[in-house]
């Protein structure tokens, strides 16, 4: 080495390629091979896995951790489906897949959206992450850090899109975390990963997902493809009661994975429905079960008040909301997790959906009522929300609302 080195004969930019793969392959072993999973979307519970721990490249499965952010910003209010962002010549040079977007033009976050689901477009992730990061490699690092926020411990983000880099890694297990969570957290927005094509600009663009369109119950998320990774797929599908996800890294061909990732999920669904899992949810409150025609009207008056219902009723009940949802299950969902929370402080809080429709569309507001105004505060401070997430509802709109679901 001291000869070769004294002899100038070393190409140093190869060497320190080298050394960094080397040190990349050490801290983050990587198997461009197979891995699997098959997991509850309600429960987090595990029916089928291979190699699901073991880091791989994600590809384009990245773009659902930029969405992730995207939706992130729309929910709190700093940005909405009509905001322009600008596209930068660095983004206009991005390789295909792309909507060939010129510099210097602009593109609305819902375009965005349609355009990394459907098209799985690199252009408009480099817009995505250079508006909410500035650059794209801040953006990385604000994907990496809500990765291990969401429980994502095995995953490393460098780019916003998935092109090719050695040190982008990510695992089954993560990616179906990551699933579940967009589907939980957005529900208003998870519609989006069912879309088979959108127009832009005079164009028609169709997408590559092909086992939503084949599988019976699957209704979103996402494929990815490198030569390195080989082709990825995380999807989600519905039967009866039970929705699962299931993530395939390193198939052989696209046809070839999604033949195994039916597979996978036929028996998914089997051991789900041996398993016995109770509906999903567990259970939904009058007021859901009427606005979804499970009950007719003359079933709905006749239910009883229960005592929450009738505590409500005085003047000083207050209760929190924590959430808007386009989804009943996913609202009833977080309305029992904020109850499990707020109930250890306050006895008499209790969960309450309520139907309505905003816009033409109908939502389900999670709730928490039965608190005093001075409770409220704290109540939100439970949940660990910003206010903007944490609404105070008083005790007329409390009382309306329970009036509604009692009869």
């Amino acid at each position: 080495m001291a000869a070769l080195v004294k002899r100038r004969l070393i190409d140093w930019p190869a060497l320190a390629a080298l050394i960094f793969s080397l040190t990349i392959s050490m801290a983050w072993p990587v198997s461009a091979k197979y891995a699997s999973i098959i997991m509850d979307a309600q429960t987090g519970r595990v029916y089928h896995e291979v190699n699901a721990d073991t880091r791989n490249y994600p590809a384009s499965l990245t773009k659902m951790m930029t969405l992730y952010l995207l939706f992130e910003q729309i929910e709190q209010g700093d940005m909405t489906l009509k905001s322009k962002m600008k596209v930068s010549a660095r983004a206009s040079r991005q390789p295909r897949s792309k909507m060939w977007l010129a510099p210097g033009s602009t593109i609305t976050a819902e375009t965005a959206i349609l355009a990394l689901v459907v098209r799985s477009a690199n252009d408009v992730a480099v817009v995505v992450a250079e508006h909410l990061g500035k650059t794209e490699r801040k953006f990385g690092r604000q994907m990496t850090a809500k990765a291990n926020e969401l429980g994502m411990t095995r995953t490393n983000f460098r780019n916003a899109s998935g092109l090719p880099n050695r040190a982008q890694l990510s695992t089954a297990r993560d990616i179906a975390i990551l699933a579940q969570r967009l589907m939980n957290d957005f529900p208003q927005f998870y519609d989006y990963f069912s879309r088979k094509r959108f127009s832009y600009d005079g164009k028609s663009f169709r997408g590559h997902n092909k086992f939503m369109e084949r599988y019976k119950g699957a209704d979103g998320l996402k494929t990815g493809y490198t030569s390195a990774s080989g082709f990825n797929l995380a999807a989600s599908a519905r039967r009866d009661d039970d929705r699962l996800i299931g993530v395939v890294f390193g198939g052989k061909s696209a046809k070839q994975r999604d033949g195994h990732l039916a597979t996978l999920m036929d028996k998914g669904f089997v051991d789900a429905a041996e398993y016995g899992l109770p509906p999903y949810p567990a259970r939904k409150p009058l007021m859901v079960a009427a606005a979804n025609g499970e009950l007719t009207p003359a079933e709905f008056s006749v239910r009883p008040r229960t005592k929450p219902d009738l505590e409500l009723l005085r003047a000083e009940a207050w209760g929190i909301q924590i959430g808007a949802y386009s989804i009943s299950d996913v609202a009833q969902k977080k309305a029992n997790e904020a109850e499990s929370i707020i109930k250890k402080t306050y006895d008499a809080a209790f969960s309450h959906i309520e139907p309505v429709i905003v816009s033409g569309k109908q939502l389900f507001r999670a709730q928490i009522l039965g608190l005093k105004e001075a409770e409220t505060r704290t109540a939100c401070r439970l949940m660990d929300k910003p206010p903007h997430q944490c609404l105070v509802v008083s005790p007329e709109v409390a009382r309306a609302a329970v009036q509604d679901s009692a009869g």
